[in-house]
């Protein structure tokens, strides 16, 4: 990977900084062709790209063209920036993460670059966890899983390093054909160009399922989550953090995605109800 793509992305500054950088959102949206100030906006936010590309770069193998993913990456931040709408009230930083995101995921799986061996078995893993789900009426442990699975913990938690790039990227890749018809499940986030009141009540019921559902996972598997999503930390910098290798915070982090993906399917599919916390809290 270039040196440029590993640039670490700053906090907004303030003072003389932020006034410069409004008055550049107010000279674009005003002259929508100015493809100068277009080029300043795109300059500022490469950073942006750098961030989500370093990401995704950890669960990437050795054959993938960084170089291109980069690339599309570039392509999201510009149309995230002729998309953006700021009257949505969302931060563009948060609307083009998303876009940036997506565009490279959906670069990645145009690269077919997961077998279709790993999907297989991670379908396998999220389809024992929903039985072993109903069965205890929570997320089972990893213990509980490989017995299911006739596995020993130990091939269990190698099996979760096998499916990994899978689990990295679940929820936002589009669904295979043998799952479900549905699209990106990124797109579960609103668009801010779009204010449907049907689609944001869908968005907004999605959303708070998914938030219950993280308050139902064990305690370690919510503070990876928490720290990776939004925290923004690396693997290796959870690790530390914990005290565990980077190879253990990353089979605790496919464990809770796999699990919540399959447990969405299963809501889509009005096979599983809206996790009822309150009453376990």
């Amino acid at each position: 990977m270039n040196a440029s793509h590993q640039t670490v992305l700053t906090k907004p500054t303030s003072g003389a900084a932020a006034v410069m950088a409004q008055e550049i959102w107010q000279r674009y949206h005003k002259h929508r062709n100015d493809e100068e100030t277009e080029n300043e906006l795109v300059q500022k936010y490469t950073p942006l790209v750098s961030a989500v590309m370093a990401r995704l770069a950890m669960t990437l193998p050795d054959h993938v063209d960084r170089d291109d993913l980069y690339s599309t990456g570039l392509i999201g931040l510009l149309q995230a920036l002729r998309n953006y709408n700021p009257a949505c009230g969302t931060s563009f930083e948060t609307y083009a993460r998303v876009r940036v995101r997506g565009a490279m995921l959906d670069e990645l799986r145009r690269m077919d670059w997961v077998p279709r061996t790993i999907h297989e078995k991670a379908r396998r893993v999220k389809a024992v966890m929903g039985e072993l789900e109903q069965k205890f009426g929570r997320a089972p442990t990893e213990a509980q899983m490989a017995k299911a699975m006739k596995l020993t913990l130990k091939e269990y938690t190698e099996l979760l390093d096998e499916v990994r790039p899978a689990a990295f990227v679940c929820l936002d890749a589009v669904a295979s054909s043998e799952e479900s018809d549905s699209g990106p499940l990124y797109e579960v986030i609103a668009d801010t160009a779009c204010d449907n009141p049907v689609e944001q009540a869908s968005n907004n019921e999605l959303k708070s399922v998914i938030l219950d559902r993280l308050k139902e996972l064990p305690e370690m598997q919510r503070k990876v989550l928490s720290l990776y999503y939004l925290e923004d930390m690396h693997l290796r910098e959870i690790a530390e953090v914990f005290g565990l290798t980077e190879s253990r915070i990353c089979q605790i982090h496919s464990q809770a995605i796999l699990g919540i993906r399959g447990f969405l399917q299963r809501f889509e599919s009005g096979l599983a109800k809206k996790p009822a916390t309150a009453a376990r809290a």
